[in-house]
């Protein structure tokens, strides 16, 4: 495409900057990116309502997609361009679990999002478990041994308890079992031969499409569930369900969602795959500038029918900064989704190395790894080049602010303990991480039939 400039009037995180921006000679112009009906899909629906794509001179096409694995199965098709992508997506892909395939990520979409809620028959069966506040209220955030005597009771009684999650690899998954993990409940393996995940398991997790997961309990079919906005908030709305605990309750300022591409288009379309990480990154500084003054408008964005769909009333309950636990508890969660605060859209290694550690637990990575494996699984599929280079234009253009941008990092966050079992997450020394769990696979352990050997 013939160079051409173009004036863009642009908001920065703490000041509004007129530019003039440079259009990258792109390879590709006419795109077409997928999304799953979700609340964190919103830099896509924001890039493309506020004009980001068009000022790089993108004109995209956003299309809703049935499920995770379809989404991800038309982006190696190249029926689609990218998408949002659980984060563990491209890296299972890449790593062959699942669908070979090469998948990279030039942007990490979101922090936090996600929660954890059971049905209002669980709650009453849990909540004597729980203390209280002064007020009458529990006290969060709520540990899974509250719902362990439950899990218990059920099986003395020989009856399943089933909880969904949304995709194998998704971080809902990971969540989920981390959470009952915690709590000393057991949420099963995989191996080669038996990839439901329910080996040795004493809760039984399933895979439910999000925007199925409030009708799928409440028909009883599962008991509870751990998915991302607005579908926890939807239970509450219905009176169907409670959620007992979010994900930023179980890993302060966790990754959540990606954008996915293929390693081919990168590298056939280069300065495509920069423009419309400039776009992404515009509309993540939108979304949390000024201390979410824009929310209420992403808010009716969102709740329109093409992109997530549901009222604005349920969006709007995690997106303004308060979640609603139960009716009448709703409380303050100012960064329950975070788009571009504490360099949220850097696509860091850590956080790669995290899912990772996290599929070798649960036998999805069936044998140990050492960890320079970890480092350079992570580093190949979470593109930090790409990001710096794209957030240099957008500086360069005063689209941007440089203070707000790692220049200096070498891709691992500090090491935290922000987790609700208090146990540090180092992605340095994953080996050692994955040692440190309770449950879970260690060492060279393997999951041969029904039980854990070595």
């Amino acid at each position: 495409m013939k160079q051409t400039l173009k004036l863009a009037l642009v908001m920065s995180v703490s000041v509004a900057l007129p530019a003039w921006a440079e259009i990258l000679d792109l390879e590709k112009d006419e795109l077409k990116f997928g999304f799953i009906k979700l609340t964190d899909m919103a830099p896509l629906a924001v890039a493309y309502e506020n004009g980001y794509f068009e000022d790089e001179g993108l004109f995209v096409t956003l299309e809703p997609q049935a499920n995770w694995k379809v989404l991800l199965d038309r982006v190696i098709d190249g029926e689609l361009d990218g998408a949002h992508m659980l984060a563990g997506q491209p890296l299972a892909a890449t790593i062959g679990y699942g669908t070979k395939a090469d998948i990279i990520t030039p942007f990490s979409m979101d922090l936090n999002g996600n929660a954890i809620t059971v049905s209002n028959e669980v709650w009453a069966e849990m909540r004597p478990n729980i203390p209280s506040q002064a007020d009458g209220k529990p006290v969060h955030p709520i540990s899974a041994t509250a719902l362990k005597p439950v899990v218990d009771s059920y099986r003395d009684q020989g009856k399943p308890f089933n909880m969904g999650m949304v995709f194998p690899v998704s971080t809902h998954n990971y969540e989920l079992r981390y959470w009952l993990a915690a709590g000393g409940i057991k949420p099963g393996y995989y191996s080669t031969e038996n990839v439901s995940g329910q080996i040795d398991a004493e809760v039984l997790l399933s895979v439910t499409p999000p925007p199925q997961m409030p009708a799928t309990l409440e028909a009883g079919t599962i008991l509870g569930y751990c998915v991302g906005e607005p579908w926890n908030q939807q239970a509450v709305f219905k009176g169907i369900g409670v959620p007992v605990v979010t994900d930023y309750e179980i890993w302060k300022n966790n990754p959540e969602k990606v954008f996915g591409i293929t390693k081919a288009f990168a590298e056939e379309n280069p300065n495509t795959t920069l423009a419309l990480t400039k776009a992404l990154i515009r509309a993540a500084i939108w979304l949390d500038e000024n201390q979410n003054a824009n929310r209420a408008e992403a808010v009716e964005i969102l709740a329109r029918s093409e992109y997530v769909g549901a009222d604005a009333e349920v969006i709007a309950n995690s997106m303004t900064g308060t979640f609603e636990y139960e009716k009448g508890d709703t409380r303050d969660v100012p960064d329950f989704n975070v788009f571009f605060r504490y360099f949220a859209t850097y696509p860091y290694a850590s956080d790669a190395v995290w899912y990772l550690t996290q599929m070798r637990r649960w036998g999805q990575i069936a044998e140990g790894k050492p960890d320079t494996w970890y480092d350079d699984v992570a580093k190949s599929v979470y593109r930090a080049d790409i990001y710096i280079e794209a957030a240099k234009l957008l500086v360069e253009d005063g689209m941007a602010n440089e203070a707000d941008f790692p220049w200096d990092t070498d891709g691992y966050r500090p090491v935290t303990a922000d987790i609700i079992d208090g146990i540090p997450y180092d992605g340095r020394t994953p080996n050692a991480y994955i040692d440190s769990l309770p449950i879970g696979l260690k060492g060279n352990q393997t999951v041969v039939g029904n039980k854990v050997q070595g």
